[in-house]
């Protein structure tokens, strides 16, 4: 009897840890809607107006919704770095990958380079042998290996039809793979709203210099479009954040694949483009690779407690 209202406790604890990663699960898909949704207004931006105009507007919004969102918090707080000379590289990996992704947007349709892209948890694991010292053995190389067998499915080279662009998303996936390796590392020094507002900040700097050479006066809808994709973009890295708070990033990872299903309905629906055959048995690849690595690592995790 004395141990009832410690397994009282016990199950209180257990439920409450559950609707704490339903609901990170929750935001996890909710933002892999609005990074969708992102992606496909850039598309469809970068059509009507310069690229790096398209840039420098979702970033110029995606600033002004940050700072109406931090102006509750404390400015102080957030401002506060232990490594700017960090921020400040993982801004400009950030922005280097959204413009090599949205400049393969002009070219591709979504759901190749969202598929193109999703080689980028292989990469860090090739990178954090590197740069973090981390050890792995045979197994996890063949699955880096049969990942990059899937994007070869996807851009068939040497078949004729491979496009000069698709190097574009894959430089993005590299980019976005070193960022993630530094994003490791500054997780350990600065919180997460000190990072996203040293994100949005970069962007608007780089974006700002970069659109004074190509400069088209946007019209009422334009300027509608590119405010649109500032919203969608700052709550996009919100949800992002509400999920990483509320369940671990391994138990997380899986459902941001849910990015291609999101790609290829736009893709279909805005653009008439579907992936074919070779695109989908290459996507398969990618998402079991990556999906393996995931599940190694819990196993690794959970031995180790």
């Amino acid at each position: 009897m004395k141990n009832k209202p410690l397994e009282l406790r016990n199950r209180a604890a257990d439920s409450s840890s559950l609707k704490s990663q339903l609901s990170g699960i929750g935001f996890m898909l909710i933002m892999t809607v609005c990074f969708s949704t992102l992606d496909a207004s850039a598309k469809y931006a970068s059509g009507e107006l310069p690229l790096w105009m398209v840039m420098w507007g979702r970033y110029l919004f995606h600033f002004l919704f940050i700072m109406v969102f931090f102006l509750r918090g404390t400015p102080r707080d957030i401002l506060f770095t232990r490594n700017l000379k960090l921020q400040a590289l993982r801004s400009t990996l950030i922005f280097c990958a959204g413009i090599t992704f949205w400049a393969g947007l002009m070219y591709l349709p979504l759901a190749d380079c969202t598929v193109m892209a999703f080689i980028s948890p292989l990469l860090v694991t090739i990178l954090s042998v590197f740069f973090l010292g981390e050890k792995f053995g045979g197994h996890r190389w063949m699955v880096v290996v049969a990942g990059l067998i899937g994007v070869l499915f996807v851009i068939r080279p040497g078949m004729g039809i491979v496009h000069w662009a698709v190097i574009l998303p894959l430089m993005a996936a590299l980019f976005y793979a070193t960022l993630q390796i530094i994003t490791r590392v500054l997780g350990q020094q600065d919180s997460a709203l000190t990072t996203l507002f040293y994100t949005s900040t970069c962007g608007l700097i780089l974006s700002s210099i970069m659109v004074v050479f190509f400069w088209e006066t946007p019209t009422i809808l334009q300027w509608l479009l590119l405010m649109w994709m500032g919203f969608v973009g700052a709550i996009g890295h919100f949800f992002m954040i509400k999920a990483f708070e509320r369940a671990p990033a391994s138990l997380l990872a899986p459902f941001d694949y849910t990015t291609l299903i999101w790609a290829t309905l736009f893709g279909f629906f805005l653009f008439g483009d579907l992936p074919d055959a070779w695109t989908i048995v290459g996507a398969m690849i990618i998402v079991s690779s990556g999906f393996y690595l995931v599940r190694r690592e819990r196993a690794v995790k959970a031995a180790s407690i």
